[in-house]
């Protein structure tokens, strides 16, 4: 649907995981990044969404989707045992690291939340780079425009892996997926 309607997006899913607990971390552009990462898979995804989209209408609708609410700003417990779980049902949940959409031109910081429940859970990361969806649906934009949007998944990796278990551990965890989603969207 999304191909057909906005001008095309091409993808690669060989390096996601079939099986098993996988925290799926896009670079988030647009909110055309929850189903453009999921079109492009063969595997069923949860997504954390704001709380603030599960109003009206289209809260059955994304939660029908495998979305779950996140209160963003604080530190939300109950969606972060809600990820847990699912990943240790061996589920993959969609996180976006930067907690909120970016501006296309440079990347924001990334959240601590991922590299706790990726230390907790040993959970695989799978970095994925967009490109594109920023300018088929910009921030602040209320109607999309045709573009052509890439999704580019990257090698999976564990948070025990890149980042040991000594002081500094999770801002290497961070720096080694900030670097991997950076070096995807080039």
């Amino acid at each position: 649907f999304l191909y057909f309607l906005l001008g095309g997006i091409r993808s690669n899913p060989k390096n996601m995981p079939m099986s098993g607990a996988l925290i799926v971390a896009p670079i988030h552009l647009s909110h055309l990044d929850p189903p453009a990462v999921a079109c492009g898979c063969n595997r069923m995804l949860r997504f954390m969404a704001k709380e603030e989209l599960f109003k009206g209408l289209m809260g059955p609708l994304i939660r029908s989707l495998g979305a779950f609410p996140v209160k963003r700003g604080e530190g939300d417990t109950e969606s972060i045992r809600y990820t847990m779980s699912a990943l240790e049902k061996g589920e993959a949940v969609i996180i976006f690291p930067e907690g909120t959409r970016g501006d296309g031109k440079q990347m924001g910081s990334m959240s601590k939340g991922v590299a706790l429940i990726a230390k907790r859970t040993g959970a695989r990361v799978l970095p994925v780079g967009i490109v594109g969806t920023h300018k088929a649906l910009p921030k602040g934009a209320s109607k999309p425009k045709r573009a052509r949007m890439r999704i580019i998944y990257g090698d999976p990796f564990t948070f025990a892996e890149v980042a040991g278990d000594g002081k500094g551990d999770r801002d290497r965890f961070l720096a080694v997926l900030a670097e991997r989603l950076q070096s995807l969207c080039a």
